[in-house]
């Protein structure tokens, strides 16, 4: 479990590193852009190639992918496994080119198909065309970073991110500000900066697998790996990102009630995703292709024992997370965005929609890794039934909820969809694998919940006691933050220690190992 945990720690910083350069770039954008149409039409504009990406890369060819790559590199070695990679790709290519280019002309020719919109809609069309070439370079990647997951080469794909992050940053805080003329203009240079990441996110795995022996090659033929990778990718489609289908289509619903919804939900979205991202989707990336391994030797109980421990994981600290998160709302947002053409009204309006988000962190950190679970056992059908199920709940409630509550209700319907999910996926896998059952997690569970109430009790207390002091509001925001963040923390990790949760041992373990190292 050492290794597993050092992998995951890497995959953790590298992501800490990626999501503090995410902030870095969406507090840039807010503090030029603000909570404006412009703004908004970029961030809605944005989620369509990510959504086509989850989809088509990170999505259903990931899942369907990696444990097919397994079963290649079990069957013949690393030879075979670059034949099927490149056989993937050129597929993947030729696909994500032709939908990229059919969506780009639709969308260039909106005014003339669709007549009569408003301004607004028609911003997001003209921005999406700008955008998505994205789409092809990073389904492409998707596939080399899977590739290197499976080769146990864990930090190239998970500076990915980073590079796109620092791509927008520069050309929207480097040369849009120094070149550009017009709110317009500096918009056009991150679109700039997206394309340029994209193509850093492909170069990159790249050039790493050449150099471990990968040479690119264009292969359209149909293997029979090929063919079991379409059969499953098919009903798996939908299924594998259903979250972010949910998302887009609340980040429309907001855009059509006015020019500042669509901005802020999608700010409070990607606050909410930090935990996520730092650490859920770590964990998820270093045990996904364990438990593949796992079901490709069919030792069931040692899929169940690396499962359980990366939900353990996930649940030990994305619990503590949103009570964090759902306490400290209001100064994280302030602290965050209350700057530049970002308003106070603007940050008062979003916190709401940040601690409604939190809820659901948990179930969505879950739901990330039971489907790879699926996938693992190369079952496909199951969670595509569920996200089915999963969609229409957050359909109809959004469009019920939005009446009377706006974009809260938005929220709202987003966060009971993920609830549904993470309870009808868990049922389901227990029923097809019953050594995967949730029962033996839930000692753990109940001290994690004990040891986040304390922690927020913790915190509700230094909140209150901050309030008092009388300070300002920046030097109050700043302090509940930096202070009742670590504090909250240290409390946690405490807690959780005395109430002996399973696997502290293991960790123990890795510090120890560790200590003389960083003593040198």
């Amino acid at each position: 479990m050492s290794k597993k945990l050092k992998n995951i720690g890497v995959v953790s910083f590298l992501t800490v590193v990626s999501r503090v350069l995410g902030l870095a770039r969406d507090t840039l954008s807010a503090d030029i852009f603000g909570a404006s149409v412009l703004n908004s039409a970029f961030l809605t504009a944005f989620r369509l190639p990510n959504l086509f990406r989850r989809l088509l890369g990170e999505g259903s060819l990931t899942a369907a992918f990696l444990p097919t790559l397994q079963h290649e590199l079990h069957d013949r070695g690393r030879p075979g496994a670059y034949v099927l990679l490149n056989q993937v790709t050129s597929w993947l290519a030729l696909v994500t080119g032709t939908l990229a280019g059919i969506a780009m002309f639709l969308l260039g020719h909106s005014r003339g198909i669709l007549p009569g919109l408003a301004g607004r809609w028609y911003l997001i069309a003209d921005l999406s065309v700008l955008l998505f070439p994205y789409l092809a370079f990073v389904c492409l990647a998707a596939a080399l970073n899977a590739t290197l997951n499976v080769f146990e080469h864990f930090t190239e794909p998970a500076l990915s991110p980073i590079w796109l992050n620092l791509s927008m940053i520069a050309t929207l805080g480097g040369a849009g500000l120094h070149f550009a003329h017009s709110p317009l203009g500096e918009m056009h240079w991150l679109c700039a900066g997206v394309l340029l990441g994209g193509f850093l996110q492909l170069s990159v795995p790249a050039a790493v697998l050449v150099k471990l022996g990968w040479r690119p090659a264009f292969d359209l033929g149909l293997s029979p790996r090929v063919r079991e990778i379409g059969r499953l990718m098919a009903p798996g489609f939908f299924g594998s990102a259903i979250y972010q289908v949910n998302l887009y289509v609340s980040s429309l619903l907001a855009y059509s009630l006015n020019d500042f919804a669509g901005t802020l939900i999608f700010y409070a979205g990607r606050v909410m995703e930090l935990p996520i991202g730092v650490f859920a989707i770590a964990v998820s990336t270093v045990v996904y292709p364990l438990i593949a391994r796992h079901a490709v030797e069919r030792n069931f109980l040692g899929m169940a024992d690396d499962y359980r421990k990366g939900l353990r994981l996930i649940l030990a600290i994305n619990v503590p997370a949103a009570v964090g998160l759902g306490l400290l709302s209001q100064p994280i947002v302030d602290l965050l965005f209350r700057h530049g053409k970002f308003t106070t009204g603007d940050a008062h309006l979003m916190a709401p929609l940040l601690m409604l988000y939190v809820v659901g962190l948990p179930f969505f950190s879950i739901v990330n890794l039971t489907v790879r679970a699926f996938y693992s056992v190369k079952d496909t059908s199951t969670p595509v039934k569920v996200a089915v199920v999963d969609f229409c709940v957050n359909l109809g409630l959004s469009l019920l909820l939005m009446r009377w509550l706006g974009v809260l209700g938005l929220v709202l319907a987003s966060t009971v969809a993920i609830v549904v999910q993470t309870l009808l996926l868990q049922r389901a896998l227990a029923r097809r694998i019953p050594e995967l059952t949730f029962a033996p997690l839930w000692p753990s569970v109940f001290k994690v919940l004990l040891a986040a109430l304390g922690m927020g009790i913790l915190v509700a207390v230094g909140k209150c006691g901050i309030a008092s002091l009388g300070l300002g509001p920046r030097a109050a925001d700043a302090l509940g933050v930096f202070a009742l963040i670590p504090a909250g923390a240290v409390a946690y990790g405490i807690l959780l220690w005395f109430l002996r949760i399973d696997g502290r041992e293991e960790l123990a373990a890795l510090v120890r190992k560790k200590l003389p190292s960083f003593a040198k």
